[in-house]
């Protein structure tokens, strides 16, 4: 069944827009209270949802949105308030709620939100399940009338929803990943992206010992993602440059993601810390299955790396989702994507940012190691990427002028290299990759795909 709203990571696009809207909020609410209820097969008994939030000024109206549709399905909603996309799983495990939803648009402009959702497992739902609520949505005159008491609501700023602590759970996990006072000695630049990690990142590792110089800190509901955080880290590599930290640290506007550099503000993506952590968990005969979970977006270095040290990778399609669910299917207990993703699902089934961070350091105490000798462990193939914004996501197949070429490079290529173009899950763009044996055969085959690419689509 085709989906027409879900992406790759929930729903997601300009406030205020056809989509994300509070009406169509409240609708999406009612339709996976039915979706949950009867997969729990308790249809028409109250259970209860917890909804968390990141900073976004526009999260509270949807929060309030959502949850009307989701009482008006039966269910029992909870606000959990600001919290890391990874809180709401954790929350939903230890309050036994049928249902969690996160109220992000992950690490888009302040001027984009959007809807995830978790099962009473801590898992995003699958496509089919996704495709299963949109076919449940009810009609545009329902999402009126569920939303028409959220403009008296907000007068006050005060809705009727219940709150839950949404962090005790979370903070209780992240606080056992390290010895106390492990952390003593240390400097750690953070940038929480004006997030919602900018209270509990700093918390936990300031509860570790260490001495943490914040950036990206101070929310406005404007400024999430302005300038800092995973998307941006130059700002994070100059801290570490003038403050002589150990490690910087950068997080998403919802915190399921990490972005690192070591102690000479060098940038390490998703793939060089998956890379650093697979091949210690090899070296110690930990890395459950043997198996590293990365996503067709990874470098095939990885893959080199990891064979060579006795470990096979699995690929997964983009999505952090579709990571966990190769982990499930393959015993894998560790994977995640280039752009920063990282999932332990021992410890959570969704991308941490946080966990990363405190993952990758244990490493470094492990070994004794800085980060900077940590990630020559991989070596990347050259590689290539770019990004186009398009007015329509055309099918790909039917684009001759772009099917031709990359058809054309992956002949010239062979297993020397690979082409990838797809689009954005989450966003109206046209992503290019290609890898190769040398940087000029890569930057050469970006070129021709980009040629190619506004050839057969409109490029705005």
């Amino acid at each position: 069944m085709k989906r027409t709203y879900f992406g790759t990571d929930g729903v997601r696009g300009p406030y205020g827009g056809p989509v994300i809207n509070e009406q169509f909020a409240a609708r999406l609410g009612e339709a996976a209270a039915h979706f949950a209820m009867a997969r729990a097969g308790r249809p028409g008994n109250p259970a209860r949802v917890l909804i968390g939030r990141d900073t976004r000024g526009s999260g509270w109206r949807l929060e309030q949105a959502v949850a009307a549709g989701l009482a008006a399905g039966g269910l029992s909603p909870a606000a959990l308030g600001i919290v890391p996309t990874p809180a709401v799983a954790a929350a939903v495990l230890r309050e036994r709620a049928i249902l969690g939803v996160m109220i992000t648009a992950s690490h888009n402009p302040a001027g984009d939100n959007g809807i995830k959702f978790f099962d009473h497992q801590g898992l995003k739902f699958n496509d089919a399940g996704e495709a299963e609520i949109e076919s449940l949505l009810p009609g545009e005159a329902r999402g009126r009338e569920l939303a028409a008491g959220i403009d008296s609501a907000a007068a006050t700023h005060a809705g009727p929803l219940p709150r839950i602590d949404g962090l005790a759970a979370y903070l209780e996990t992240t606080r056992s990943l390290l010895p106390p006072g492990a952390l003593a000695g240390w400097r750690v630049a953070l940038d929480t992206a004006n997030g919602s990690t900018c209270a509990t990142s700093p918390m936990v590792l300031r509860g570790f010992g260490a001495t943490v110089d914040a950036l990206g800190a101070e929310p406005d509901g404007k400024n999430i993602n302005a300038g800092v955080g995973s998307e941006h880290p130059g700002k994070l590599a100059a801290r570490v440059r003038e403050t002589g930290a150990q490690i910087g640290i950068a997080h998403d506007g919802d915190g399921d993601r990490c972005i690192l550099c070591d102690e000479h503000g060098a940038v390490l993506d998703g793939d060089e810390i998956l890379t650093l952590l697979a091949l210690h968990a090899l070296n110690r005969r930990s890395l459950a299955a043997d198996t590293l979970v990365v996503t067709v977006q990874s470098n095939l270095g990885v893959d080199a790396a990891v064979r060579a040290a006795g470990g096979r990778v699995e690929r997964s399609a983009v999505g952090d989702r579709y990571v966990i669910e190769k982990m499930l299917a393959t015993g894998a207990t560790l994977g995640g994507e280039s752009s920063g993703h990282v999932i332990f699902s021992d410890i959570s089934r969704t991308g941490d940012g946080l966990v990363a961070a405190l993952k990758v350091l244990e490493v470094m105490l492990e070994t004794g190691r800085p980060l900077s000798e940590l990630r020559k462990g991989l070596k990347k193939f050259p590689q290539a990427t770019s990004s186009l914004r398009v007015r329509e996501k055309l099918p790909l197949d039917a684009l001759p002028p772009l099917s031709g070429e990359i058809a054309a490079l992956e002949r010239e290529l062979g297993a020397e290299g690979r082409v990838l173009v797809r689009y954005s899950g989450t966003e109206t763009k046209l992503r290019l990759l290609v890898e190769g044996p040398t940087a000029a055969a890569v930057k050469s085959g970006l070129a021709r795909l980009d040629t190619a690419a506004r050839q057969a689509l409109e490029v705005v």
